[in-house]
């Protein structure tokens, strides 16, 4: 079984959202992740993203880039069968509104962090801090 996802890294400035997955959540609990979900039937990615972050922050994307798909398989755990998931990453730099936790069930809190502050942080998965660099222009700028 093969699951379609996309995922937001939100920057302002030199800044990166991320949200602390809630303690319940089956996979990575209580470690800190971008944000995103699964691209429903007959959904593009782009327009998961936009959903997506509606959903979960109250906010309208209006501008991002692809920064590239990561495929990997997680094995099964807690009664859920072994999968592969397809990840559709985007850097997402401007959007409409101001983001507010609207899932506690999946986020805990949200925060602010700075490129040095979120790579000390117990994250979802060890490529963040690679993409997280990409998507911050102080870091970009300064290669």
């Amino acid at each position: 079984m093969v699951h379609h996802l996309v995922a937001a890294i939100i920057v302002k400035g030199d800044l990166i959202l991320l949200g602390q997955r809630a303690p319940t959540r089956v996979f990575y609990p209580n470690v800190w992740d971008v944000f995103g979900g699964h691209i429903e039937r007959g959904e593009q990615p782009d327009q998961t993203l936009v959903r997506e972050l509606q959903e979960e922050l109250d906010i309208t994307s209006t501008q991002w880039h692809e920064l590239e798909t990561i495929r990997e398989s997680v094995p099964e755990r807690d009664n859920v069968p072994a999968h592969d998931l397809i990840v559709h990453l985007y850097c997402v730099t401007a959007w409409s509104g101001s983001p507010v936790n609207k899932q506690p069930h999946e986020h805990a809190r949200i925060q602010w962090f700075s490129y040095a502050q979120a790579v000390q942080l117990d994250l979802a998965h060890p490529s963040y801090p690679r993409l997280f660099a990409q998507c911050l222009p102080s870091i970009t700028d300064s290669k």
